[in-house]
Formats: structure tokens, sequence, C-alpha cells
């Protein structure tokens, strides 16, 4: 794939769908302090495809659990679609989660008990939907990944790639603004990595935002742009050159 060059923030004039100003992340255990993200200052625009990279222990993971609001900052702000969530009371934020944002991530989470169909239905029982909608998002969402098929087997009997698959349709079938993934490919054998990639591109092809926390860098030519932490700091935010 093409090199990656220093570039300014793509899909200017595009609405912003993120924005981390001054945001720093501090865990205190006892006496120990630990600043897991220091200062950083991130935009994110709608229909972005970025990739988060670096060193394990780096931050990758505290960024996406506080862009995913399932971690606060301690300081600065985080402002989602116009709103500073920062200093927002748990319930609020599960709202906005539940609203606005699909996670995927690398262990699958699937629900053995479940089936496919079921895996995917269980993210849209808290939404005010009727069953009938709710078969019917399920059932374009299944045939939208190629997994319809499989529609009544239950994990076990499931491939990785498509354990991952059906992850992927549980995080889109809610239609989110934003996908947060977490090492999507990390389980997988090379072949099942680059499918679930490609699947990722499509759906950023169709408007999706997605941030992706990867340690490949040939994955992370799939992004527009990579941003680079390092020791809860950002070092340097590149932008691939379009193809």
């Amino acid at each position: 794939m093409t090199a990656m060059t220093a570039l300014p923030t793509p899909l200017k004039g595009t609405p912003m769908l993120v924005q981390l100003k001054s945001l720093t992340k501090t865990y205190r255990a006892a006496e120990v302090e630990t600043t897991a993200l220091h200062n950083v200052n991130v935009d994110i625009r709608e229909g972005e495809f970025v990739a988060v990279m670096g060193p394990s222990g780096c931050g990758k993971s505290t960024l996406l659990n506080v862009v995913g609001m399932l971690d606060s900052p301690t300081s600065g702000a985080y402002v989602f679609k116009d709103q500073d969530v920062s200093g927002f009371s748990e319930a609020r934020l599960a709202v906005l989660r539940k609203k606005h944002l699909g996670f995927v991530f690398q262990s699958f989470n699937l629900i053995d008990e479940l089936t496919v169909e079921g895996n995917i239905d269980l993210a849209l029982l808290y939404h005010r939907m009727s069953t009938g909608e709710r078969k019917k998002r399920v059932a374009e969402v299944m045939d939208r990944m190629k997994i319809a098929h499989r529609a009544k087997h239950f994990p076990s009997a499931l491939s990785g790639g498509q354990q991952q698959r059906v992850a992927v349709a549980r995080a889109v079938v809610s239609n989110p603004s934003l996908i947060l993934a977490d090492e999507p490919t990390g389980n997988l054998d090379s072949q099942h990595g680059e499918e679930v990639m490609k699947l990722l591109l499509e759906l950023n092809g169709a408007g999706t935002t997605i941030v992706m926390v990867t340690h490949s860098s040939a994955h992370a030519q799939y992004a527009r742009r990579t941003i680079n932490l390092f020791d809860g700091k950002v070092v340097t935010e590149n932008m691939r050159a379009a193809s």
C-alpha cells in the first residue's frame, strides 16, 4: 500500500466528532500514581478512519476507553458531537454510548449460549424499537456481513474470522456514529485478519467513523490517518496519501 506522508488533517470541512483537549488520565493506587495519557490533543472528524499505534503500555487502550466513554479523563476536555462530556455522570455516558458508539474487541466477547442472531440482537435490546424492527435490522446486518447462513449457529461452531464478523455486526447493527476497534485482528490468522480489515474499510467507505488500536503497521495502512503514542503522549500524526 502507499507509504504514509505528513499531510493536514483529512476531511477538512466535515463536522468534528471527537475533540480531546489537553486531556490527561492518571491512575492512583495506594501511593503509586501512573499517568496513562498526558496532555493529549486529538481531533477526529466524521467519516475518518484513524489507527492508533505505539508500544505496549503507551496509552492506546486508555485512549480508546476514554473516547468510548468507558473511562473519564482526570483533566482536560473530551468534546463529543459538540458536547463536553468530561464531567458527565455514568448514566448520561451510558445513554451516549448506546446511541452513538459501537465496540469491536480482540477477544470477540460473544455470548456462548446465544446464537449468531441472538448475539447481534443483544445490542438492540435497550433501544426503543419493536421486535419486528429489531429482527429486520439483525437480518440486514447478517446479510451485509455475509453470516446470514450462520444465523442459528452458536459461537463455538464458528471460525475466528466468522466470530469477528459477528462482533462487527453487533457493533454496527444500531447504526453508531463511531466504531471503536481494539486490536480487532489480534486473535486472527493473516487471511481472516485481512478479511476483517476489508470489512472495516467497507464500513468506513459507507460513512462510519472508525478509530482502531493496532500493533500491525500493515493493518494501520488501511486507515487514512495514524496517531502514534509513546509514554501517553501523541508523538506523531501521519496521513496516508490517497491511492
